[in-house]
């Protein structure tokens, strides 16, 4: 896997080995993470992601040691050090290495990986409800991109695999759907695209925002609300958004057969157009 990787002023070619035992972060989970994409040169919302990075950090309690601007600069360094067709996942990070129980505000640290990922087909993906719940705000640090929430994430997707699905779509603690194990989840109804109101139990990503202003800017209604396990399998459409993959449509939820729409095509469109508009090189 071709990459690069930035820490404490230099750059690697190959994966550093950063933490051990005694770190903050290897054992009680004081890490916290961004994601962003570039394919073709472009990296669209890079500034976003790298802003939500100290906001994370700063979440779990830990103070920044880098201001977002510098580190979109890093990421961009990182981007021209590889090759511009590559298809990369961009993952700035603190971690902290003191502290007992609640972390050393001063002891965080930061690294930046920049790695080859490429980038799903939008031919569509299968899902089911999962039995695990993404957790209420009080329970968990879910307004921070935190590495500690995604093993429950990752439960959930290794259930539903073994089901024979692709992602799992979980629910909230009052039994709302929340969004997939890995991205947030959008409806079509009768031309309406839906979403959850967020609750504070999951993140209302970057391109879950990005998409609504496409959707406004094409015309489609979009309505923020609570959507139940009926609305899944009643709907027109489903389809994600999320980093990774961006917009992708879904073609089953448990045993119901579902066809890309035009909705969730014409936004993948539409997202495309607008990542020319960040041009890295």
């Amino acid at each position: 896997m071709a990459g690069v990787y930035f820490y404490n002023g230099d750059w690697y070619d190959e994966n550093p080995r950063l933490i051990g035992p005694a770190d903050h972060a290897f054992w009680m989970s004081s890490s916290v993470f961004d994601g962003a994409r570039s394919y073709q040169g472009m990296a669209p919302d890079l500034d976003l992601h790298c802003e939500r990075l100290g906001r994370s950090a700063l979440s779990l309690g830990m103070n920044p040691t880098m201001e977002s601007g510098e580190i979109i600069e890093l990421c961009k360094t990182a981007i021209k050090k590889l090759p511009k067709e590559s298809e990369l996942y961009i993952r700035p990070m603190y971690f902290a290495r003191g502290g007992f129980i609640d972390p050393d505000p001063d002891s965080a640290e930061f690294v930046l990986a920049v790695y080859d990922s490429p980038m799903p087909e939008a031919d569509g993906f299968s899902a089911h409800f999962s039995r695990l719940r993404r957790p209420a705000s009080d329970m968990a640090p879910t307004d921070a991109k935190a590495s500690c929430l995604y093993p429950n994430s990752g439960r959930a997707i290794a259930e539903a695999r073994t089901l024979g699905f692709d992602n799992a779509i979980m629910m909230d603690p009052n039994n709302n759907v929340a969004e997939f194990a890995t991205s947030n989840i959008w409806t079509v109804k009768d031309g309406v695209a839906f979403t959850p109101a967020p609750t504070g139990c999951f993140l209302a990503g970057i391109t879950r925002s990005r998409v609504m202003k496409l959707a406004d800017a094409a015309g489609i209604e979009v309505s923020e609300t609570y959507l139940n396990q009926k609305d899944i399998m009643d709907a027109d459409e489903v389809f994600n958004s999320g980093n990774y993959g961006k917009i992708m449509p879904v073609t089953r939820v448990e045993d119901k057969e579902m066809q890309p729409g035009p909705v969730a095509a014409k936004l993948r469109d539409m997202y495309m157009d607008f990542s020319k508009s960040s041009q890295v090189f």
